[in-house]
């Protein structure tokens, strides 16, 4: 489990796009090839610039208690000193499919 007091920046690919989020727990999952992200902690600065993306994340995660991410999805996580901004990016490139997946498919058409 991770060190008392710190915070997680856990950056990932979903659906498209790249997720940037801050937890106080992360470590590898119980399930194979995912890791666990628990207690998900958001800016509550009191701004007049609410940042849309932070917004839609609260919304999104709001009653997560825990989610799983498939490591494949994983870009980065950072143990970092101070609370970030979450966000949601548009990215340019491409999810690359999982190696060997072609050769999975064509030999079950083979059948």
């Amino acid at each position: 489990m991770s060190i008392t007091n710190s915070i997680f920046k856990v950056i990932f690919y979903n659906e498209g796009k790249v997720y940037e989020i801050f937890a106080l727990e992360v470590y590898p999952s119980d399930m194979i090839n995912f890791v666990t992200v628990e207690q998900l902690t958001f800016n509550n600065k009191n701004t007049l610039v609410v940042d849309p993306s932070e917004e839609k994340l609260k919304i999104e995660f709001e009653s997560v208690e825990r989610t799983y991410i498939p490591v494949h999805s994983i870009i980065r996580i950072d143990e970092v000193n101070k609370l970030g901004t979450a966000k949601i990016s548009q990215t340019d490139q491409k999810v690359t499919q999982f190696p060997g997946a072609n050769s999975i498919l064509s030999s079950d058409n083979e059948t």
